[in-house]
């Protein structure tokens, strides 16, 4: 089972690159459950999932540059989870560029007899001080703390 989920990561990484918006939307079940790191407070459904994808991609000029590390995967008969640390750079298509890394956790679930994303929650933790989401963090830092002139 671990590597079914393996490689519909490895699918949903090169999707993301090169921008493929079905490719992605195939994997959601229509009922999904969706938290992620931009408003709203949480989506419902993969049309809502699409709605967001399409305008994340166009957000960017060119393609996207995407990795997953650490991936954990835990998998049974019917439900799987997988938990990593997802990167992402890229031009953006108003100007600028990005490059951050957030925290990602997907559950699956056996639906017809295919894997099918039924949650997914992105996430970036905050400074309990000053209340900003910590867009600094990269996963080699090896205390979690984000750069600073100590």
């Amino acid at each position: 089972m671990g590597a079914q989920i393996r490689s519909l990561i490895a699918d949903r990484v090169r999707a993301v690159r090169v921008k493929d918006v079905n490719a992605r939307v195939s994997t959601y079940a229509p009922d999904v459950r969706a938290f992620d790191v931009v408003n709203p407070l949480q989506s419902i459904g993969s049309d809502a999932i699409r709605m967001r994808l399409e305008e994340w991609f166009s957000s960017f000029h060119g393609p996207i540059g995407f990795e997953i590390r650490g991936l954990g995967i835990a998998a049974g008969t019917d439900v799987a989870f997988c938990h990593g640390l997802s990167g992402v750079t890229g031009a953006r298509a108003g100007g600028g560029t990005i490059q951050m890394w957030y925290r990602t956790t997907i559950c699956y679930r056996k639906v017809g007899g295919a894997w099918m994303i039924t949650h997914e929650h992105n996430s970036v933790p905050c400074g309990v001080e000053s209340g900003s989401a910590s867009l600094d963090l990269r996963p080699d830092q090896q205390d979690g703390e984000p750069p600073s002139d100590r």
